[in-house]
């Protein structure tokens, strides 16, 4: 856990322009309002309050950096699909998005969210769809994994893994899957640095 264990908040970015100077490999977390993500997030780096987990969908509007020290960063996007969000404010995520993912020459991979017992709604499905032609690392997190029943979990996995090759089941109150994927993105930023054998 050494490199998440070092963990720390970098910046908050409105805007493409507040983005900090690409740095070290970053890994980015997508998901849709209220999935998780920033819980995930708080699980794989063992920290209770790193990125702020709000019961309030939609309320993260900004691009937050979570430095990891020379071995990367993490990088928390808001959510999306939220219909209470204004139409102004879900262009604005998009271009953040596309910003962000299109011009990143840093970005080493993307990590998905998405609720165990709701996998690839139609909402992920376009953003996968959007995803599709740029050739990145991708691994989807289904978390709330301790609230499927052991008869839900192979049906959530065989439907996400029509749309990510690559998925787990994740949990941060159980913990299931936080050493896996820790494992997963740490070989991802690994492979990122400059010099690494791909």
């Amino acid at each position: 856990m050494t490199t998440f264990a070092r963990a720390a908040f970098l910046a908050s970015a409105g805007q493409s322009a507040e983005f900090p100077p690409e740095g070290a490999p970053e890994i980015a977390f997508l998901g849709r309002s209220n999935v998780g993500k920033s819980s995930a997030i708080n699980a794989l780096t063992g920290r209770r309050r790193l990125a702020f987990a709000s019961k309030t969908p939609g309320r993260t509007q900004t691009v937050n950096f979570y430095d990891l020290g020379e071995a990367g960063r993490l990088v928390d996007f808001p959510g999306y699909g939220y219909a209470r969000v204004p139409q102004s404010e879900r262009a604005k995520w998009e271009r953040l998005v596309s910003s962000y993912l299109l011009e990143r020459n840093t970005l080493a991979g993307l990590v998905v969210v998405m609720d165990a017992r709701h996998p690839v709604t139609p909402q992920d499905e376009r953003l996968l769809d959007w995803l599709a032609p740029r050739p990145m690392r991708c691994l989807a997190l289904l978390t709330k994994a301790d609230k499927l029943s052991r008869a839900e979990r192979a049906p959530a996995l065989a439907h996400t893994r029509r749309a990510v090759a690559d998925v787990l089941l994740f949990s941060s109150v159980s913990r299931e899957g936080v050493i896996e994927a820790r494992r997963r993105l740490v070989q991802w930023l690994l492979e990122a640095r400059p010099g690494s054998r791909k």
